[in-house]
């Protein structure tokens, strides 16, 4: 008799429970015992593909800037169409989901994960840097196009968008902040820079 059910894809089970654990409960309660019981799977699972809990953690992270960056490249072909408000609005809401802030604040907890992620080749505050990027590249396609002004400063607009957005976001107690105060939020930052 199977001692165990055949898992499709592990590294994605895993990566999910992971981020329910971790919205549901706190940087504080994420480890590998948590991870494989909310996964369903024995503890060994995780350790079959993963060398330790950080290399765990920091694949997790990789996989969510890899969503970021493909993000990024949608948003940069939306560049000349919809408005500039409406589609950082968009990104801004997309991208600050509650699992993407539950990970801002797991990479700002562990410097062991923080460290690795660098080797890794990520921005200095992961997450957040690859984000900012998103923006000001953005922008700076919004830019090439004369809709917003030439001399505006992408590098200055996109990392106060960011954090901006991402106050926003960690400030409100009962989910994710509303579309609408994002909004705001993009509104008041790009006020001078809007064509």
């Amino acid at each position: 008799m199977p001692t165990g059910v055949a898992l499709r894809d592990p590294r994605q089970q895993l990566f999910d429970a992971a981020a329910r654990v971790l919205v549901r409960d706190g940087v504080g309660e994420l480890t590998s015992r948590a991870v494989t019981a909310e996964a369903g799977v024995a503890k060994g699972v995780l350790h079959r593909h993963f060398a330790d809990f950080d290399a765990f953690l920091t694949e997790l992270v990789l996989d969510r800037i890899a969503r970021i960056e493909a993000r990024a490249a949608d948003l940069r072909d939306r560049a000349g169409s919809g408005t500039v408000t409406g589609n950082l609005t968009e990104a801004l809401v997309s991208g600050f989901d509650p699992v993407a802030v539950a990970m801002i604040v797991l990479v700002i907890a562990r410097d062991e994960l923080r460290t690795r992620l660098r080797a890794a080749g990520t921005a200095r505050l992961p997450l957040v840097g690859e984000a900012a990027a998103m923006v000001a590249g953005y922008l700076t396609a919004e830019r090439d196009l004369g809709r917003i002004a030439a001399d505006a400063d992408v590098d200055t607009l996109a990392p106060t968008l960011i954090g901006a957005a991402h106050l926003r976001f960690t400030e409100e107690e009962h989910g994710p902040a509303a579309p609408e105060a994002v909004r705001r939020v993009v509104e008041a930052v790009l006020a001078a820079a809007l064509r």
